[in-house]
């Protein structure tokens, strides 16, 4: 196995250079996650920008620009490397990891609506049925008035003048 200078020149988004005796890309991925600090494990890194991952073979070791000018220029890639792999899973977590949150938050945000929804119903409600026992009571009253002007007319009615 050789070993190289690191090489920072291309990492514009300032990632971690990650390398690792055993070239292991869950212990890559492993240790990058305990250096980054919580603003970089919120950032979502750009597909495309060079990320500053060395992956170690037998063979050589190789960063992703020299491995695309040693394609030929060619745009098509038969595999992904493993810490290509690694860094779209990673890349896919986080996504994930921001998309529940964002849930969590209609979620509650929903949950809060639904209540103060629920309190402005419940007091129409009250007033509602204190409008009921008021028109309840008045109808009772009316009706107790008329049962009794009928009995007044019924019992001590008009006296016929005989004529």
């Amino acid at each position: 196995m050789q070993a190289t200078a690191p090489d920072f020149s291309g990492s514009a988004t300032g990632d971690k250079l990650i390398t690792s005796s055993s070239g292991d890309p869950h212990e890559e991925a492993m240790n990058e996650c305990v250096n980054e600090s919580d603003d970089d494990i919120r950032r979502v890194p750009e597909m495309g920008v060079q990320t500053g991952f060395v992956v170690h073979s037998d063979l050589a070791v190789k960063t992703e620009s020299e491995r695309a000018s040693a394609s030929g220029g060619s745009q098509r890639r038969r595999g992904r490397t493993p810490a290509d792999k690694e860094h779209k899973r990673l890349k896919r977590l986080l996504r994930n990891r921001v998309s529940a949150q964002q849930a969590r938050e209609r979620k509650k945000a929903y949950l809060n609506e639904l209540e103060t929804k629920a309190n402005e119903l419940q007091q129409k409600n009250s007033e509602l049925e204190e409008r009921v026992s008021t028109l309840q009571n008045e109808n009772f009253m009316l009706r107790q008035v008329l049962k009794n002007m009928t009995a007044k007319n019924k019992g001590g009615g008009f006296v016929e003048a005989e004529g």
